[in-house]
């Protein structure tokens, strides 16, 4: 009368046993998808920095004229500051400008505004390596051009750098995590040969091309001297993600 009793006891136990096995059914030879990341940093070892000047005038051309000096000035500082640094202008601007207050476009039938004086500006875009030296450079340059925008970011050299070092954290990520699903399956992680790797680099980083607004920079007569600005390039961080298909023998 006890024996129900007793087979009933012993398939519990053998079922829980079951349960609790990592080998409680056959893998040998699965097909495991594995995804894996791997994030590094590294300091940014270059600096884009957006110079400057604009004039107004009533004439056009005495506004034209001083920008057109500023600038040149402007870059001859730059270039004798960090001569390893690559100058760009861009940004050559003239816009006529408006009494208060006055709506534009017209109304039909109204007369054309006529301007009461011109804007006329450029900006010149300086890239360097030379953080160090920066500081000098933005406050030597501020005696005749403004400040207009300042991003920091990685060399060609540093991008390749760390573009080596993200694939290599990625695929150390990847070869942990086979080997831990490995001893989960009740499998040697020497069992497991890697059928395909995909890597699919997440990091787009388009720069925000903005316009900068637009600032008044005052007329120069005796250039004063500018205290040196602070500046901390911060890092740059790089992500990665990969996903591997492994078989188990």
């Amino acid at each position: 009368m006890k024996k129900p009793g007793i087979l009933l006891i012993s398939s519990m136990l053998c079922c829980a046993a079951l349960a609790q096995s990592p080998q409680s059914f056959q893998n040998g030879g699965a097909l495991v998808v594995v995804p894996a990341s791997g994030e590094v940093r590294h300091v940014n070892d270059q600096a884009l920095l957006t110079l400057m000047v604009e004039e107004q005038d009533k004439d056009k051309a005495a506004a034209a004229s001083r920008v057109n000096q500023k600038m040149k000035q402007g870059i001859d500082i730059v270039r004798r500051q960090d001569p390893s640094a690559v100058l760009q202008t861009r940004g050559y601007y003239t816009y006529p400008v408006y009494p208060e207050g006055q709506p534009r476009p017209m109304a039909a039938g109204a007369k054309t505004p006529q301007p009461v004086g011109w804007r006329v500006g450029q900006y010149l875009d300086v890239t360097t390596t030379s953080l160090a030296a920066l500081p000098a450079t933005v406050a030597a340059a501020q005696k005749l051009l403004a400040v207009s925008g300042l991003r920091f970011g990685l060399s060609s050299a540093g991008a390749r750098q760390l573009d080596e070092e993200r694939i290599a954290a990625t695929y150390r990520n990847l070869t942990e995590r086979v080997a831990a699903i490995a001893r989960a399956m009740g499998h040697d992680p020497a069992d497991a040969v890697l059928e395909t790797l995909d890597f699919e680099g997440s990091g787009n980083y388009a720069q925000q091309d903005t316009s900068p607004k637009v600032m008044r920079a005052a007329a120069v007569q005796e250039a004063p001297v500018v205290e040196e600005p602070s500046f901390e390039p911060g890092e740059t961080m790089l992500r990665m993600q990969a996903v591997g298909k492994i078989r188990f023998r």
